[in-house]
């Protein structure tokens, strides 16, 4: 055993016998070599009978998805810098983090020890990781989360991770059939989790609700010409990030968003090709019918007529908004098919457990790997 690698599990050892009491997130540990924490932790949770929280480094990339899975048993660090840069603008103000969700300066990063790290981008992973960590840190287990469909083909684009050693997630079945992954052996699918405050369905607004960020300046992917055209029709409400240049009502912070939406009869989804939203999950856990183009993911979500109604052909589903601003009755009776269907499917419990289930076993695989290495360097 190494001089560093000896001192660090002293020092561990005697954090749990001395200062029992103190907080695992603000104890640093400074080093300049591989060190295996997954060691480390066991000798501590022998000794002390206590159970460790895992700690996680990634990016704030999504707020609505960092808030989900911020609800697990473990600890996010996620780097800050100054400037508030693409992935660094830290916990903001938009969204209730708890105090698992922990900011780190990013030029701190390389003197720290996770059990994992975390991807949620291209740029995390191409240039992020490469800036922030040291050496002995690439050798950390890594999880590189997709969110999105390929965009630059539909089937023939091969995802930018390509290291068999990184566990791929992706956020939908369909997301990892479009999907090529290359190499990549450990391809998961962690479906989504939400939570929102109690809210109940009203639908006194007789007008559909479209939840987008920047839709126009997005165009046919999001739905921009759909949303255009099915407007001049049907009452529709347009809200989220830079839509008050489109004819929207601008943000609606998180928060405030699942009562905001529960007033309007249904939810409008014109997305042609993407992940399935957080927002059609939310809307459903309130109790909304939805309408959505039947396409990706959707059809195996909305079932067309029970809990919405999902359609490729526009003038059709143009039909059924209509009928769901005449009837709401019917909005209310398929909103409540839709809420049954999210509170199983959609389950935050079941959410962070996957998650954790798949950090724990990325950590024992890197640790497995490492141990091989070692046997044959020895």
């Amino acid at each position: 055993m190494n001089r560093k690698r000896f001192t660090n599990i002293y020092l561990s050892i005697r954090k749990v016998l001395v200062i029992r009491e103190a907080s695992l997130r603000h104890w640093h540990i400074f080093l300049q070599g591989r060190v295996g924490s997954a060691k480390i932790w066991k000798i501590m949770n022998e000794i002390s009978g206590e159970k460790s929280r895992l700690k996680i480094l990634t990016w704030h990339v999504h707020g609505s998805y960092l808030y989900y899975l911020s609800q697990g048993d473990y600890d996010i660090y996620i780097p800050v810098k100054k400037e508030k840069t693409e992935g660094y603008f830290g916990r903001g103000e938009t969204f209730p983090f708890g105090p698992n969700v922990i900011e780190i300066p990013a030029s701190e990063v390389r003197n720290l020890d996770f059990d994992c790290i975390l991807f949620q981008s291209e740029r995390n992973y191409l240039i992020d990781q490469h800036e922030l960590l040291a050496e002995w840190q690439m050798q950390f287990p890594r999880i590189y989360v997709e969110h999105n469909t390929p965009e630059r083909h539909p089937t023939n684009t091969v995802h930018v991770m390509r290291d068999p050693s990184v566990t791929m997630v992706h956020v939908t079945h369909f997301n990892k059939l479009m999907w090529d992954n290359g190499p990549a052996r450990n391809v998961h699918v962690i479906e989504h989790g939400v939570c929102i405050p109690p809210v109940s369905y009203k639908g006194d607004i007789p007008r559909g609700i479209v939840v987008i960020n920047h839709i126009e300046q997005r165009g046919r992917i999001t739905g921009w010409d759909i949303f255009d055209e099915v407007r001049k029709h049907v009452p529709l409400d347009l809200v989220g990030m830079g839509t008050l240049e489109s004819g929207g009502l601008g943000e609606v912070l998180n928060p405030q968003l699942p009562e905001f939406i529960s007033h309007y009869r249904f939810f409008f989804n014109p997305i042609r090709y993407t992940s399935f939203g957080l927002a059609v999950c939310e809307a459903m856990l309130t109790g909304m019918p939805v309408v959505a183009l039947a396409t990706t993911e959707y059809v195996t979500v909305i079932k067309d007529g029970e809990s919405g109604f999902i359609d490729t052909n526009i003038s059709r589903l143009i039909g059924n908004m209509k009928l769901l601003i005449d009837n709401p009755a019917l909005a209310r009776t398929m909103g409540d098919n839709a809420k049954e269907i999210a509170l199983h499917k959609f389950d935050i419990g079941r959410f962070c457990t996957e998650w954790k289930d798949i950090i724990q076993q990325t950590i024992q695989a890197n640790s497995h790997n490492h141990e091989k290495q070692n046997s044959i360097h020895q």
